[in-house]
């Protein structure tokens, strides 16, 4: 690619040049003690107060000298950034965005527009552009290198994904006639899952502010955005196979479509939670016979009675359905809180779960076996679309004759259940974890129960992805085995807030938790210094 024409140094006028070194002006006949700091962008001194004398030997210099710069304030972080002398770079008139690869339009054509630059295509770089580009390297596709040289700026990564966090890094150095400093930055994300889940069936979010979060996760860097859209609640997203059972507030498929579109325009996979055999109260409203009822004939709250075929096969026709709406690699499929199983004696409070159970799998078949078996077959039917999916850890049960999948990963956010697991027997396992941890990352809309709404500041001074019950971490050794965390809103009472306090309430909170999944490093920044940033930023 080629780097232009470095601008010419002024003609010289006949005046004797003045010596700038050391921070001292020396003019003819006078030392003046002053610094001298040129800004990156309009090439008129800056700092401590300076003599006519100086300015005068300044204005004679042939050459501008420009401070090492720093590394730029952004959220999150850089990792990496290798200071140089120079103007840096600012948006201008006349200022393009260039590719050298037609994929990266949507990317150019993005950025172009935030920065009101023009989108030039495919065409050579010249000084005041942004140049986007692809390069073949075998490093991580979300990674990127961004260069600020020669009055232009250069952004390579080898994914598409990697190229648009170097446009938000560009935006958040230039935003409010920010410059963006000359130097190098080389960053990457600490962690691949970085996730905001909204639980969207105990209460309705209107399309556009999904959208608006979206917009705001992108920026951050985020990568996920889950959508539980199935409790007893409600179902809110509209059903072609099964609309008796849809909520009167809902998100139509066309809505779902343009959420998905937007998103994957901002890297972001939106990952759909049907929760099942819980949390199906909605689906029960529209089949009572499918609920589960105990041996006095006692309905179970939100249930279903899995020794039934009909109940899987309307949770299957939903999944089969649904995988068409949602084109993303992932999917939720619950498995949490299943009532059958928190009382004292499953296989004799619920009769035709045992039976049930010892027909599929013998004299020593359980009821957790059965619900075991149910959470498999869910997965077999995602695995048949290509997804990879995820469960609660309170849907993996300790002993039995059948175990959880061994490609389900585990959403860990609780250690409160019955017989709860600490983390470390699922990752001793082998297994994969992703960091949900409900005392830290869930923001439960009227605090019920023991829930406060969590801060920014605790997030980002005692969370760590490795902290994943509790406030203790993990051993270090199982870092590799947790692939990311994901902050997440439940609406248990969702009159509590409306959607313009969620947004705020959550604001910080996404900051904080953007900031430890992309650098494992202590932050620089004091939290004092890091909402103040994040507050100029906005």
């Amino acid at each position: 690619m080629s780097t232009g024409r470095r601008r010419r140094a002024p003609v010289r006028s006949g005046r004797r040049p003045a010596a700038i070194a050391a921070g001292a002006v020396v003019a003819t006949g006078a030392v003046v003690a002053a610094v001298v700091l040129w800004p990156s962008g309009d090439g008129e001194p800056t700092g401590a107060s300076v003599s006519s004398a100086s300015r005068s030997a300044a204005a004679a210099s042939p050459t501008r000298t420009y401070p090492l710069s720093q590394a730029p304030r952004t959220i999150p972080a850089v990792r990496e950034h290798t200071p140089a002398r120079g103007p840096g770079w600012r948006p201008a008139a006349g200022g393009r965005v260039v590719v050298d690869d037609a994929g990266l339009a949507d990317e150019g054509k993005l950025i172009a527009g935030e920065l009101k630059l023009s989108y030039a295509g495919r065409t050579q770089a010249r000084d005041g552009d942004v140049e986007l580009g692809l390069n073949d390297t075998a490093a991580d596709p979300e990674s990127y290198t961004l260069t600020v040289k020669n009055r232009r700026v250069t952004i390579s990564a080898p994914g598409q994904a990697g190229v648009f966090y170097g446009t938000r890094t560009l935006k958040q150095e230039v935003h409010g006639g920010g410059t963006a400093p000359e130097g190098v930055v080389r960053d990457r994300p600490a962690k691949p899952r970085r996730g905001f889940m909204l639980d969207i069936a105990r209460k309705h979010f209107t399309a556009a502010w999904i959208e608006d979060r979206v917009r705001e996760l992108g920026d951050l860097k985020f990568n996920e955005l889950g959508l539980h859209f199935s409790d007893d609640q409600g179902f809110r997203i509209q059903s072609d196979t099964h609309p008796e059972i849809v909520s009167r507030q809902h998100l139509s498929k066309t809505e779902v479509k343009d959420i998905i579109d937007l998103a994957e325009s901002r890297h972001i996979h939106v990952v759909p939670e049907i929760d099942s055999p819980g949390h199906l109260g909605a689906v029960i409203a529209a089949h009572p016979d499918l609920q589960l009822r105990n041996a006095s004939g006692v309905p179970t709250r939100g249930a279903v009675d899995i020794s039934k075929p009909a109940a899987a096969g309307i949770v299957d026709d939903l999944l089969n359905e649904y995988a068409g709406l949602f084109p993303g690699p992932y999917w939720h499929l619950g498995g949490d809180e299943y009532q059958a199983l928190t009382v004292a004696n499953p296989a004799a409070s619920y009769p035709q779960l045992a039976a049930a159970a010892r027909k599929l799998f013998g004299a020593g078949g359980s009821v957790a076996d059965l619900t075991t078996g149910w959470l498999n077959d869910r997965a077999a039917v995602v695995r048949g679309h290509d997804r990879t999916s995820r469960a609660w850890n309170d849907g993996f049960f300790r002993g039995g004759s059948v175990q959880a999948a061994k490609d389900i990963e585990v959403a860990y956010w609780t250690g409160k259940e019955i017989g709860a697991r600490p983390p470390a027997e699922y990752l001793s396992a082998g297994r994969e974890l992703i960091n949900y941890n409900d005392e830290f990352l869930y923001y439960v809309l009227g605090e019920p129960q023991t829930f406060v709404y969590p801060t920014g500041q605790r997030i980002y001074e005692q969370w760590t992805p490795l902290v994943l019950r509790g406030t203790t971490p993990v051993p270090s050794r199982y870092d590799g085995q947790i692939l990311g965390g994901s902050f997440a809103v439940w609406c248990d009472l969702a009159g509590s807030q409306t959607q313009d306090q969620v947004a705020a309430g959550i604001r910080m909170p996404l900051r904080a938790t953007i900031q430890k999944l992309w650098d494992p490093g202590r932050p620089d920044l004091s939290w004092t210094g890091f909402k103040s940033l994040a507050d100029r930023l906005g």
